[in-house]
């Protein structure tokens, strides 16, 4: 969904030290988004907190434990937790990650649940499991949903299919869009040793099919090549120069794409999200 300029805004995720804040205050957001899985209760004051959000502002539900890609299947608790979920709040997105968390130990077994994100191969057999398992989401919740690119620690040797032509396929074959999230292809470019990882992540960009993404995710990453660390995606400090300079060519390439500064740990005080989402909000209103 694009916005009209003028009418942009970008949106903040919903974290419990800052639930009190901002439905007393109301900011002006775009949307706000919360991580599906800690509403799944029937009822409780968080559950309540959410119905009183939705009041004032659309939502996004981002989930983090359906593992789409998973050969074992969805989870039906999980996709049963979800839809009414989705019937009570009514968002505006529904979004999960390009990943496995379940696996079978055995033949015939019970599936296990990896708590954990953890990277598909791009490979048709993936493709093709991914395509199965984001077709039967999208017709339990009667809606389009969104898969987030991943931020991996490994890859496989029998990858065979780019990453950007695997979602470009994946949104062909099924119907639905992107979360295009630019630190998690900034944090790859990085622990990838690339050269020039603003070029890479640009040209990662420019190789998706026009109006894929449907919402962005901007975030901040720690650790650093140069030192020898691994990058961590842990949404856990201001968005970094790189990952604003992607997410400029982001905005160029695709329009006001609804974005969203997600911040999970080492949560700071409301106004400082508030600052990113009004500067990803400058962005957008200047290339709507």
């Amino acid at each position: 969904m694009r916005e009209e300029e003028g009418h942009v805004r970008a949106g903040i995720g919903l974290r419990h030290p800052h639930y009190a804040e901002v439905i007393e205050q109301a900011p002006p957001l775009g949307f706000i988004e919360v991580h599906s899985e800690n509403f799944f209760a029937d009822g409780g004051a968080a559950l309540a907190v959410l119905h009183e959000a939705r009041q004032r502002y659309e939502l996004s539900l981002h989930g983090v434990g359906l593992g789409r890609g998973s050969a074992a299947g969805v989870d039906p608790w999980h996709l049963d937790r979800l839809e009414r979920l989705v019937d009570r709040i009514r968002p505006v997105r529904v979004s999960d990650h390009a990943c496995f968390a379940r696996a079978r130990r055995g033949i015939g077994s019970v599936a296990v649940h990896a708590n954990d994100l953890l990277p598909i191969a791009f490979t048709k057999a993936s493709l093709d499991i991914l395509c199965a398992n984001v077709s039967q989401v999208q017709d339990r919740l009667k809606q389009p949903i969104l898969v987030e690119n991943l931020s991996a620690y490994l890859s496989f040797a029998d990858d065979v299919i780019v990453e950007p032509q695997f979602f470009a396929e994946l949104a062909q074959r099924t119907g639905c869009g992107m979360l295009l999230d630019v630190n998690n292809l900034m944090v790859n470019a990085l622990n990838a040793g690339t050269a020039d990882p603003v070029a890479s992540c640009k040209a990662f960009i420019d190789a998706l099919p026009d109006g894929i993404a449907d919402e962005i995710h901007l975030a901040g990453y720690s650790g650093s090549p140069e030192a020898g660390d691994i990058v961590i995606d842990d949404h856990g400090s201001l968005v970094r120069p790189d990952v604003w300079t992607v997410y400029v060519h982001a905005i160029d390439r695709f329009g006001a794409v609804p974005t969203l500064i997600e911040w999970d740990t080492d949560i700071p005080a409301l106004a400082v999200l508030l600052g990113e989402a009004e500067r990803a909000t400058a962005v957008m209103r200047g290339r709507a």
